[in-house]
Order: structure tokens, then C-alpha cells, then sequence
């Protein structure tokens, strides 16, 4: 205490430095508990409190007013993914949040006195700095952000970004996770994502092409495809419409091509074309129906004249 009391004393010019100590705690004591200055205080924190609880209902509220407005769009007659439509209620719920509190702080500081105008100045300057340095970073965060509000793909769908074609397993506010279907994972910047295949969206069309021999009827065999192609769609729930035939393709030099298409659900046009290519051949094989191979035919000298 002597100590503290001397260099008070050195600063007052006071000689006597428990005198100095007394004046100063006394002084203390006097703005603190001056009714103007408790009033001013009070004041202070009532306005800091109530300011807390508007940004917190205004939070409440904007959430609401977005789970509504989703929910509307559920049921609209357009139908949507819901997932999407999780994905862009939740990130319009981050940006409310966000500017709400940067705005509830900024507020709190000039209620406590905080001049408010070299930190804003500070940060546009310090955001200016970032926005030069980090460009292709900022690219991808803005192409990040329209990909998911724009619907232009979403988890698990099967997707085409230049060669890259896999499915989807994360979309970050960076970049896009894509799995390829031999297992490689391709890691792609929103920012150079330019052009976007997706094939999960509507239904894929399966097409399956049948030779057989010239010499096979072809009503015959147009008949046993289409009742076998009928048999499995009635088994088999990738396929959403009835297979059709279409009839001849084209004729080749040595086989007729029929064409049997049938509507699958997405991405699911191969595992249909496998089965289908298996049960025609089966059918084909019941029913005599010659398919077309190569052959090589063999003359002896003398079967067919001298030579």
C-alpha cells in the first residue's frame, strides 16, 4: 500500500502518501455510487439486455417465417427434394444468424461507449486485403452458395462435372466431393465447376438392342420379346412404364437389330439392361430363335468342282 500510495503521491504532488491512497479510494468511491452515474449505468445494461432480446426473437421469427415458407414449397404442385429443400432452410438460417449477431455486437459496443467507426473502417480495409488475396477462394464460396440454392445437384445424386463422373458425397462451402463408381474420389472446386450433367433427377430410359439371325421370323420374335420384357417389368421395380419393342433398328450384314427400351428409375438403366439381356437370351434359346454368330464354312477339294 505504501508503495501505491508513493507513486499517487508522485503523480498528485501530494506529500503524504497514505493521504494521497485516501483521496483516490474516496474519489473512486464518489463516481461510482453518484446517482447519475448508476442511473447512466443502469440504463446501459437494461439497453444491452433488451437489445439481446430483440436479435434473438428476430432470429425466432426469420426461422419460422423459412420452415414456413418451406413447407409451403413442399406442397406446392412442383415437387421438390426434400433434401434440398433441408439445404436451403438451413443455410438461409446461417445467414440470418450471422448478420443478426454481427449486428447485435456492433450495437453492444455502442451502447458501452466503443467508437464504432475505425472498427468498421478497419474491417472494410481488412476485407478489401482478404477479397484480393483470396478471389478464387471467394469464387467458390459465392459458386458454393448458388449450387445449393439453385438446386443444381444435392448428396447422393449421380452427377458429370467435365470428365468427372461419380456421385455425389459432400457439397463443402469450398469444394464438391465426387466418388467415382470404381472408387476414386475427386475432390472439385465450386469455382471451376462450369457446367453440371446430373442424372439423378428425372428417370433414365434403358436400351436394350437384339440381334437374331435373317432367317428368324420377326413377328415371332417380336412377340416372345415383348411378352418376356412385360414378365419383368411386372417383377422388377426399377422399371416405372411398360417396356416397349420398338421393332427393327437395322439390318446388318449378317443380323436383323431389334430395339426394346423400357423407363427406369435414375441411374438404374444398366442393372435393368443386364437382366434383360440375360432373360431374352434364355427366351430366345426356348423358343428356337436363332441369334447370330460367326461361321466358317469348309470346301473340300472335289465337293464343288475341280479347282
Amino acid at each position: 500500500m505504501t508503495n501505491m500510495g508513493n507513486r499517487l503521491a508522485a503523480i498528485t504532488g501530494l506529500q503524504n502518501p497514505e493521504e494521497t491512497v485516501t483521496h483516490f479510494v474516496d474519489d473512486i468511491k464518489k463516481y461510482l455510487l453518484d446517482s447519475q452515474q448508476l442511473i447512466k449505468y443502469g440504463a446501459t445494461i437494461v439497453e444491452i439486455v433488451v437489445i439481446y432480446i430483440l436479435s434473438r426473437l428476430i432470429i425466432k421469427v426469420a426461422d419460422k417465417l423459412v420452415n414456413r415458407m418451406m413447407e409451403t414449397r413442399e406442397k406446392s404442385p412442383l415437387k421438390f427434394d426434400p433434401r434440398r429443400t433441408a439445404t436451403i432452410g438451413k443455410l438461409i438460417h446461417n445467414i440470418i444468424s450471422y448478420v443478426v449477431n454481427f449486428i447485435t455486437i456492433l450495437l453492444i459496443l455502442a451502447q458501452v461507449g466503443i467508437n464504432l467507426g475505425p472498427i468498421l473502417a478497419g474491417a472494410g480495409v481488412l476485407g478489401l486485403a482478404i477479397g484480393f488475396g483470396a478471389q478464387s477462394l471467394v469464387k467458390d464460396v459465392i459458386t458454393g452458395f448458388f449450387i445449393i440454392f439453385e438446386d443444381q445437384f444435392a448428396v447422393g445424386d449421380v452427377i458429370q462435372i467435365d470428365t468427372f463422373r461419380g456421385t455425389v458425397e459432400q457439397i463443402g462451402i469450398r469444394v464438391t466431393r465426387l466418388r467415382s463408381w470404381t472408387g476414386e474420389v475427386h475432390f472439385i472446386p465450386n469455382g471451376n465447376i462450369k457446367q453440371v450433367t446430373n442424372y439423378s433427377i428425372n428417370n433414365s430410359l434403358a436400351i436394350v438392342d437384339i440381334s437374331i439371325a435373317y432367317e428368324s421370323d420377326i413377328d415371332k420374335t417380336t412377340e416372345v420379346l415383348q411378352n418376356t420384357v412385360d414378365r419383368m417389368a411386372a417383377g422388377n421395380e426399377n422399371i416405372v412404364s411398360e417396356p416397349k419393342v420398338l421393332g427393327v433398328q437395322s439390318m446388318g450384314q449378317s443380323e436383323i437389330v431389334l430395339r426394346i427400351t423400357a423407363e427406369c428409375k435414375p441411374n438404374m438403366q444398366v442393372d435393368v439392361q443386364r437382366k434383360m439381356f440375360a432373360e431374352v437370351k434364355k427366351q430366345l434359346d426356348a423358343h428356337g430363335i436363332e441369334i447370330p454368330c460367326p461361321k466358317t464354312v469348309t470346301y473340300f477339294k472335289g465337293e464343288r468342282g475341280a479347282i
